[in-house]
């Protein structure tokens, strides 16, 4: 009896460290503070894939303009100054010499060219819009790695937390079978038992802040800071009623999507541009100059004014190969749509499968945790009747860790899951998920390029100050 009672303090010395070990862990996810939200803000803010799109698609706007100015008067000046030495007939005969000087302007303004022009600005729209939705599908890239960076900060801190709590409690229970083969309860292989699974626990352990480690390090680069107390996230709405609903809305809305379509159009303008290079061409020239010779009191002024018609008759068979080229091209970025269209069907019916999944898998975890926690005290209370082994125990143990295990794991595979179906649909942006983020118009910068303005002109100047704040002058 004296020994019974002996052992039974020992485990409600083990079952007080255990309930100790989880009110510490359950007070420090109160004192979390770093939401989900907060780390997409700090990717969004840190990341410089969305600051070379956005470049990119400056660099876009700017094709606009450089193809309007292909319709507008081209003005230009020249000048020069030159020295003449002349000696004829004998050597007996004078030389003539003198000093000439000329400046004069030019100007050439495009007339007609087939509507090549024209629709080469077509072309840089087109290719504007389709570089605004790479910039978009960019964001979307740069906010979900954000998500997984938190959730594997989340899950490996919990995990680490687990196997923390899992050493404490097999340490307790080492120390209830060395006390218990005092007496002569147990043998020593029950505390050799005990020992090695000790060691392995703390095997386990070790590979967990390894673990922890490697995730803080893919936050830092996600988000560019170090995570703190991370706030446990909740799963997000099903943005679908069905898989079909998600499928038809992300084949509408998708970065992705529209970035091809977009495309097609381009390649299509393209082939307009080709065909129109065959066609003739009429160019407005005009010019005026004055010369001066400076050793005398002559001089000369004056201009012309012409137009000119011009065409292509062979070029080696260039012209149409840029035509059929350009065809080429068409169907190729057609075939790019069609593999587009069912890579983003295919993404979006994965992740909604993976959603299920995970949600499925929470809610078995939930009873196996209730299960196993229930069958864990079970078998502590009937080793301390003599009725149970310490193997028993420390495997009963074992069951409940890893069912707490499968269910962390569950519940932020179903967040990622959620994150991940909005991805997969084109609605992971941060004007759809209301973050707290400078806004940014991707129309602005276009507005003012789009006249092809000058340096000198007030709308230069407005964008030179513009530049200037980017940094970029």
């Amino acid at each position: 009896m004296l020994r019974q009672g002996k052992a039974t303090q020992l485990f409600k010395r083990s079952a007080l460290a255990c309930a100790a070990v989880a009110l510490a862990a359950s007070l420090g996810v109160r004192a979390q503070a770093e939401t989900l939200a907060d780390a997409m803000v700090g990717a969004y803010k840190h990341s410089g894939l969305i600051e070379k799109n956005r470049a990119l698609l400056r660099a876009a706007d700017e094709d606009v303009a450089i193809a309007i100015s292909a319709l507008r008067p081209i003005i230009g000046w020249s000048t020069s100054l030159t020295y003449n030495y002349a000696r004829t007939g004998s050597i007996l005969a004078p030389k003539s010499e003198g000093l000439e000087s000329s400046v004069g302007l030019s100007a050439e303004l495009l007339l007609l060219d087939g509507g090549a022009s024209r629709m080469t600005i077509d072309v840089a729209k087109e290719s504007v819009l389709a570089t605004r939705e790479a910039l978009v599908a960019a964001e979307q890239q740069v906010l979900l790695g954000a998500v997984r960076a938190f959730l594997e900060v989340r899950r490996a801190a919990e995990f680490n937390q687990l196997r923390n709590n899992n050493v404490r409690v097999i340490n307790e229970e080492l120390k209830a079978a060395r006390d218990r083969f005092e007496v002569g309860e147990v043998t020593r292989t029950d505390v050799s038992l005990a020992e090695a699974r000790l060691a392995a626990a703390r095997a386990q352990q070790a590979a967990s802040q390894g673990d922890l480690a490697r995730a803080i390090e893919l936050y830092r680069a996600a988000v560019g800071r170090k995570p703190g107390h991370l706030n446990t996230p909740t799963a997000v709405a099903n943005p679908a009623k069905s898989l079909e609903d998600a499928k038809s809305l992300a084949l509408r809305i998708h970065p992705d999507m529209k970035r091809v379509q977009r495309l097609v159009t381009v390649s299509e303008l393209q082939i307009m541009v080709a065909e129109a290079r065959m066609k003739p061409s009429v160019k407005l020239s005009g010019s005026y100059g004055l010369t001066e010779q400076h050793n005398s009191t002559s001089y000369q002024r004056g201009g012309s004014v012409g137009i000119t018609a011009s065409g292509p008759i062979y070029q080696g068979g260039r012209l149409s190969a840029l035509t059929r080229q350009a065809m080429a091209q068409r169907d190729s970025v057609r075939g790019d749509l069609h593999i587009t269209r069912h890579s983003i069907a295919q993404e979006v019916g994965n992740a909604w499968a993976d959603l299920r999944v995970s949600r499925a898998s929470a809610e078995a975890s939930e009873r196996q945790v209730r299960a196993s926690t229930v069958a864990f005290r079970g078998v502590r209370e009937e080793a301390t009747l003599g009725s149970r082994t310490t193997l028993d125990v420390l495997d009963a143990e074992q069951e409940l860790l890893d069912a707490r295990a499968n269910l962390l794991s569950a519940r932020i595979d179903e967040i990622g899951a959620g994150y991940t179906l909005l991805a997969t649909m084109g609605l992971l942006t941060a004007e759809r998920l209301k973050l707290n983020v400078p806004s940014y118009d991707p129309a602005a910068y276009y507005n003012m390029v789009k006249d092809a303005p000058v340096k000198r002109s007030k709308q230069g100047q407005q964008l030179d100050r513009v530049l200037r704040k980017l940094g970029k002058e």
